[in-house]
């Protein structure tokens, strides 16, 4: 008989806090494993593991995704899908096989609908919606299952001032009409601590007039927009949050942000917000400025940071030095201290932890002497974290993208970049990675 020794208890010495981080963290993961997945899921997160073991295969499929709208047919779907893959591909593999059939008379159009469902099938995994109104069933399901929602309209490219005003004409219609659904929405006294509809803005979608030497222009130009829809979301009782973008427009989005809210007939109202980078190196600073900046309570969603391809490139090319943190260990140790800085500020400040690494989340609330602060997730990214964290009665939301296939395409590719990290938490959950090793101090 083999005799097994239990598993060595904690050294006392690990600080209070630490030991429940990992107490948390375990929690957490356990109510993951719990929630389980579809086997189509559980298909597309193997596919997402490949891709993560293949850089050419990755650069192939993410041209693929991005000239998908392109297409006039499976056909020619098919035929960008042989060139791309002929770029990836590898001696003996099934690469070359699917390539070969792809640009055969027969196999073309089987391969280019086989292609054209995967492209359609990710976007759906991701986008609850072509508008609001389509996406509103979805949003409810979701609030049903105990979690809230943060809508994000897809279309990011401004460069005219009628594009603008599109953008901020579909920004005012989505708080319209997702205030007139969730009023019909079951109470939750979890979520309702909060306005029911929440709705994230791109600034950068408001002005064309985006430029990093002379931020005073689009700030001027974006002004009278945002205003607009700061006064509807208080007419509508909703919440607008303002998302963070690369370092070319952080300024004017910042001091947009200070000005606006710093004006007489906000200071009561509506519920607003803005998004903080953890992954800049200069994070605090920028903390610093929005505390002392604006008077009334708002909320500050936290996050590591989605531009970091961009950034390090364009610091490459100018020979800048990167003005974001270079290593996961580093990014993960600033979230923490900003997590912290953020909670110490309550209740001028209202936290949002927006993070699927376990390791994250389970500091947050190890810090909280309370639960009032709110988890977010990706629609399509962290579902099942999303059941977990609402099986514990924690206040869970979800980023939920709407709009059509074309103008979500740099949302999509951004989310595969995150999902197929070499680092990323996912995917050395995937790997079966230990857990312990994953909650680790950073």
């Amino acid at each position: 008989m083999t005799i097994v020794a239990p598993p060595a208890a904690a050294p006392s010495s690990t600080p209070p806090e630490e030991a429940r981080v990992r107490a948390l963290g375990r929690q957490i993961a356990a109510g993951q494993a719990k929630a389980g997945r579809t086997r189509t899921r559980a298909l597309e997160d193997r596919g997402m593991e490949w891709l993560a073991r293949d850089p050419a295969l990755r650069a192939a499929l993410f041209r693929l995704v991005d000239v998908a709208p392109a297409c006039e047919n499976r056909r020619d779907l098919a035929a960008h899908l042989a060139a791309l893959l002929g770029e990836a591909e590898r001696p003996g593999t099934p690469i070359g096989f699917a390539r070969r059939v792809s640009t055969r008379r027969a196999g073309g159009p089987a391969v280019g609908a086989l292609a054209d469902l995967v492209v359609h099938r990710m976007a759906t995994r991701f986008i609850v919606g072509a508008d609001p109104g389509d996406a509103v069933p979805k949003l409810e399901q979701l609030w049903r299952e105990g979690a809230a929602a943060s809508v994000d309209l897809l279309g990011e490219a401004t460069v005219t001032a009628a594009e603008a005003d599109r953008y901020a004409r579909r920004c005012d219609e989505a708080l319209r009409t997702l205030a007139d659904a969730a009023r019909t929405w079951p109470a939750r006294p979890t979520l309702d601590v909060v306005p029911r509809v929440n709705l994230s803005v791109k600034v950068t979608a408001l002005t064309a007039k985006v430029k990093p030497d002379a931020p005073e222009l689009g700030i001027a130009d974006a002004r009278h927009r945002l205003r607009t829809l700061l006064r509807t979301a208080k007419r509508v009782g909703a919440h607008l949050h303002v998302d963070m973008e690369s370092m070319d427009s952080r300024e004017l989005i910042t001091q947009l942000v200070i000005d606006l809210l710093g004006e007489p007939e906000f200071r009561d109202g509506p519920s607003a917000g803005i998004v903080l980078q953890a992954y800049l190196k200069d994070a605090d600073e920028q903390l610093d400025q929005l505390l002392d900046g604006i008077a009334q309570p708002f909320t500050v969603r936290l996050v590591k940071g989605a531009y970091w391809e961009h950034e390090t490139v364009e610091a490459r090319q100018h020979g800048w030095a990167a003005p974001v943190y270079e290593t996961k260990v580093e990014s993960d140790r600033a979230f923490e201290c900003l997590t912290r800085r953020l909670l110490q500020a309550r209740p001028h400040v209202r936290v949002a932890i927006a993070s699927h690494n376990v390791r994250s989340i389970a500091h947050a609330l190890a810090c909280a002497p309370d639960r009032d602060l709110e988890l977010q997730v990706l629609r399509g990214l962290g579902d099942d974290l999303q059941q977990a964290l609402t099986g514990m009665g924690l206040r869970v939301r979800t980023y939920c993208p709407v709009g059509d296939l074309v103008a979500g395409m740099s949302y999509l590719v951004r989310r595969l970049l995150e999902n197929t990290s070499n680092d990323s938490f996912l995917v050395n959950r995937t790997r079966g990675a230990d857990l312990d090793a994953l909650l680790t101090k950073p």
